[in-house]
């Protein structure tokens, strides 16, 4: 029998989840199915509707050796296991004679822990285990909690918190979950037989296709314990929030608090002496970060340094300590021991990793109103280490809806450590980027608006002109209004100004969950709902309810944010331009990411509003256009209103 061609195994996968094929997927297909037969790389911009899940699984699962998917966020990872996966496995099976097996594999702490939720939890004034059922009284939202979870854990499969409905607070799942280094191992744990995160990775060796996150894809690679099977195939799906996913599993915080937790877990285990001296380095660290400012630190201060050697010295004679003296007193010892011993590693981890003082890393204060002061240190980029770490030893799909940012592929490439597209070399890993479109007309589906009229946003202060632009858009649009704010402070200045002057409702994120919050807005035409950054990326309303998004202004990094600044601060000391490396970048993906929540099905029509006249009038205006989708361009606010009128209009008249 002859094998079947990429177009019949697209048609077939196509046919069975009952979409429909589009020009721009079949290209998608082909282009990853050379990139992995070279053994090369791949940037590819699928837009929305172009059903680009299918457009990698396809020619991946007809490849026939083992992918890893990663994704960033929970509900694409859930549409490719519940929904994808299985038909397009189904549909393939006749034709590629074989049926290829897939898995979902997360981090350690996303399954329950048969060891916790039995023995108890680790408690810290005390020698031994606690019950925590006994712990929290059961009428108790937290002993519901654990009690429900109880039940659950005879009946799930996958032991996985996201399939327990309704969730439970991480307070709550913290009960009953272990991260990866307090884990007592399966060979000497007494439920290792049993677990639920050790089925999950056998499953995966097995699988031909293992469905991850980024954060998981991102520990593997950086901390060189191999968490994800053996692999020649990486897919990097919603591929533009990579950088930020690595960057934050290779962040490293301390906290008095978490300092102050470490010590008490570990002081009845060891001797006096050693608990003594990471006691006081412990209360020196505190009063130190009592007088913390927020903002980067260039050099470390003197006081801090002390006390971060004193937490390191003190720190790394405890794990000594830990490792060689034993305690028949304390009940479930061994779990006891590796709770103390996780945190303490952790402590000692970041204050070494501080007082080497890396050129390449960024050490910066935090302050927080519940939770005060913290510590920081990050890396300055993660671009080498990714270059080094994921494209060395497999063919690499990085695709997202916007990854071309101001008409090319290169500034994306350089944030994951590639040089521009083209270019020879010895280490540079050879990549092609690859624009297939959206089968959506955007000319026609939707206006860019921008209120070139009104004054440039400052820092801070009250926008009253931007309020009465605002509320003229959401009244001339019938509701209908996704308002995407560049902080939490202006949402909530946007919702209390318009509900004091519109007679529509509007949701602000924060007063309920963003899925009740995105469900009640689509299910009425006229609410409008009010939000901040998750809102940029994660809101999937096509049809009548979000016929405006307005964008309050261009979403540029805070001047203050230490990390960006000093990111931007390098490519200029390197002879760049730090400003369109660093903000103008950041900037665009924002805002192509939302100006994408407009266009979601083929009908919608709508206006994407920017209240920010920098977008008409500044020189790096043109860039940012460039990066969002091909609308109808206009700084006209009659004509705006009037379209806006005239598709509420249409929309009331069809009854939605």
């Amino acid at each position: 029998m002859t094998k079947p061609s990429l177009p019949e195994l697209l048609h077939a996968a196509v046919t069975a989840v009952g979409g429909v094929e589009r020009p721009g997927q079949v290209t998608m297909a082909e282009a990853v199915a050379e990139a992995v037969d070279d053994n090369s790389h791949l940037l590819v911009q699928a837009g929305t509707g172009t059903g680009k899940s299918l457009g990698y699984l396809v020619p991946a699962l007809a490849h026939g050796e083992r992918v890893v998917v990663a994704t960033a966020t929970l509900a694409l990872q859930r549409q490719l296991v519940e929904r994808d996966l299985p038909r397009t496995v189904e549909a393939l099976h006749p034709l590629l004679r074989r049926r290829p097996e897939f898995a979902m594999l997360k981090g350690r702490s996303n399954y329950l822990c048969l060891h916790r939720l039995h023995e108890g939890v680790p408690q810290e004034e005390e020698d031994g285990l606690f019950d925590q059922f006994e712990a929290a009284a059961p009428t108790s939202k937290l002993g519901q909690d654990l009690l429900r979870m109880r039940d659950w854990s005879d009946e799930t499969e996958t032991g996985d918190r996201d399939d327990l409905t309704p969730g439970v607070s991480d307070r709550a799942w913290a009960q009953v979950s272990v991260s990866s280094r307090e884990c007592l191992g399966a060979t000497k744990c007494a439920y290792g037989a049993e677990c639920f995160a050790e089925a999950a990775r056998e499953r995966a060796k097995l699988a031909d296709v293992v469905v991850t996150n980024h954060a998981l894809l991102a520990i593997d690679a950086i901390e060189g314990a191999p968490v994800l099977p053996q692999h020649e195939v990486l897919i990097v799906d919603e591929a533009h929030e990579l950088v930020s996913r690595v960057t934050g599993v290779a962040t490293g915080e301390l906290t008095p608090g978490q300092v102050n937790r470490a010590v008490r877990r570990a002081a009845k285990l060891v001797n006096e002496k050693a608990a003594d001296a990471l006691q006081t380095a412990s209360e020196t660290f505190e009063r130190v970060m009592e007088l913390a400012l927020p903002g980067r630190l260039e050099e470390i201060p003197e006081d801090l340094g002390y006390a971060l050697m004193a937490l390191r010295d003190a720190a790394r004679t405890v794990i000594s300590a830990l490792g060689s003296t034993r305690d028949k007193s304390v009940q479930d010892e061994d779990a006891v021991r590796k709770q103390a011993m996780a945190s303490v590693e952790n402590i000692h981890d970041v204050a070494e990793r501080i007082t080497q003082g890396s050129e390449y890393d960024v050490v910066w204060y935090e302050r927080h109103d519940r939770f005060g002061a913290s510590l920081r240190v990050a890396p300055l980029s993660v671009s080498g280490l990714m270059r080094e770490k994921l494209f060395a030893e497999r063919s690499v799909v990085l695709t997202s809806a916007t990854l071309k940012l101001g008409g090319d592929f290169n500034g994306v490439g350089a944030s994951l450590g590639l040089a521009p597209e083209g270019t020879e070399s010895e280490d540079a890993p050879q990549w092609k980027g690859l624009d297939v479109g959206s089968p959506f007309d955007y000319p026609k589906q939707g206006i860019l608006y921008v209120a070139r009229h009104l004054a440039t946003p400052g820092r801070e202060g009250s926008r009253g002109d931007m309020m009465d632009e605002l509320a003229d858009l959401v009244e001339a649009a019938g509701g209908r209004t996704l308002g995407l704010f560049s902080s939490m402070r202006a949402a909530q200045a946007a919702a209390e100004e318009l509900r004091g002057r519109l007679d529509k409702p509007i949701l602000l994120q924060g007063e309920e969950t963003l899925g009740e919050l995105i469900k009640s807005f689509a299910a009425d035409p006229e609410t409008c709902l009010f939000g901040t950054l998750s809102l940029w990326q994660g809101v999937d309303v096509p049809g009548a309810s979000c016929q405006l998004v307005v964008m309050d202004r261009i979403p540029f990094p805070r001047p203050d944010d230490p990390l960006m600044s000093a990111r931007q601060k390098a490519v200029e000391e390197a002879g760049g331009n730090g400003f369109m490396a660093v903000a103008a970048t950041h900037a665009a993906l924002l805002m192509a990411q939302g100006a994408g929540r407009l266009v979601r099905a083929m009908g919608d029509r709508g206006v994407v509003a920017v209240l920010d006249p920098r977008l008409a009038n500044a020189r790096y205006g043109s860039y940012l256009r460039a990066s969002l989708p091909d609308f109808w361009y206009t700084t006209d606010r009659n004509q705006v209103r009037r379209s806006l009128a005239s598709i509420d209009a249409v929309a009331k008249a069809d009854g939605k």
